[in-house]
């Protein structure tokens, strides 16, 4: 990122005018912030984090459950028909009776589910999904989010592991900036694949892919990002995803653009029997003299005729590498060359090469 900082607009960091004057000032100030962090713990103490609500009727609670009374009516006398009983109330879990009754009940199991309330005479009064996120396990898949970028423009891809026969569908999406000291809100729209995430310095929204063999994967953009100034802030992604059996788990991911960007590959077309050249990208953030990019170059004297992948396995030191910001010319250097492979990075930042592009030369 040095270098980048070189050759791309800083964004201005101004520090506040604001000091402290005096040993007085200083004193009250220490005071007051070890009065808070002495409330903040009280408060802490006496409102666990068992569970919280990720969207309306959709309730997570930790695993292992401490198993927590769930409410049917906050306010039944008001709601039920007057010759209704808070005694008449029964619950289901998936669909099957249970024996309590009530306007509140204590699940038997420690297991999740989806939770109904009926009045006498059967009729839906409401619900509540229980879903169990195990903290241990969600530790261990901690940045197990797989995210790329083909440019500088805010877009970027993420996916995530398939986890055998546990299926899964994504249930929450929250994205914002890291220094973002505002609140971030989310909301989802009635299709439930399209998320937006909003607060003072950023808003992003995301959306779920509609093909079923791509299921696990996300496309999100931030609209207030400018390509021409240089990130302060990473993003963070958490992606929350509804397992079988009521299991949520969730992914995430922080990072800038600059260590993402994989630029997608070059189409090389050939001059003549020992030149070939390629053009960046058309995908690639312009103007290319601003986001130049760096070029490797294999030459292969192997050219397997029904290899799939023949820039496979090159090591480094067969490769060339340099800089161009137009369309770039080689000339084969290497004798019994069958095959020409290139890729791409960006020229200023550590980024992730392209994928291998190919031409044969025979």
């Amino acid at each position: 990122m040095g270098l980048s900082l070189l050759k791309r607009q800083h964004t201005l960091r101004h520090k506040s005018p604001f000091e402290w004057q005096t040993r007085e000032t200083n004193a009250k100030m220490k005071l007051f912030v070890l009065t808070m962090v002495c409330v903040f713990l009280q408060v802490s103490h006496q409102n666990p984090t068992g569970h919280w609500t990720l969207l309306p009727h959709i309730l997570v609670v930790a695993a292992p459950w401490d198993q927590m009374p769930l409410r049917c009516l906050e306010q039944p006398a008001e709601l039920l028909r007057k010759d209704a009983k808070i005694e008449d109330i029964f619950w289901r879990k998936d669909g099957n009776e249970k024996e309590q009754k009530g306007n509140t009940y204590m699940p038997e199991e420690s297991l999740g589910g989806n939770f109904t309330c009926h009045s006498k005479d059967g009729s839906l009064l409401n619900h509540t999904v229980v879903l169990i996120q195990d903290n241990e396990t969600n530790r261990r898949r901690d940045e197990n989010l797989n995210c790329s970028a083909t440019n500088y423009n805010g877009e970027f891809l993420c996916s995530w592991p398939k986890l055998t026969g546990l299926g899964g569908k994504v249930a929450f999406i929250k994205a914002r900036r890291v220094s973002d000291n505002y609140e971030t809100q989310c909301s989802v729209d009635k299709s439930g694949r399209r998320w937006t995430c909003s607060s003072g310095q950023s808003n992003f929204i995301c959306s779920v892919d509609k093909k079923k063999k791509r299921k696990r994967k996300i496309s999100c953009r931030d609209e207030q990002h400018c390509p021409f100034t240089e990130e302060s802030q990473h993003i963070d992604i958490t992606v929350y995803v509804w397992r079988k059996y009521f299991y949520l788990d969730n992914y995430s991911k922080r990072f800038l653009l600059s260590e993402i960007v994989k630029p997608d590959k070059v189409e090389i077309s050939k001059v003549n029997n020992t030149t070939i050249q390629w053009s960046y990208p058309s995908s690639w953030s312009s103007p290319y003299s601003y986001f130049p990019l760096s070029f490797e170059i294999a030459q292969l004297r192997r050219g397997c005729e029904r290899c799939k992948d023949l820039c496979r396995n090159i090591k480094s030191t067969e490769t060339l590498t340099f800089n161009s910001s137009d369309v770039c010319q080689f000339r084969v250097t290497q004798r019994r060359t069958k095959v020409v492979c290139v890729r791409a990075k960006d020229a200023l930042c550590d980024s992730p090469w392209s994928e291998w592009s190919h031409i044969r030369m025979s």
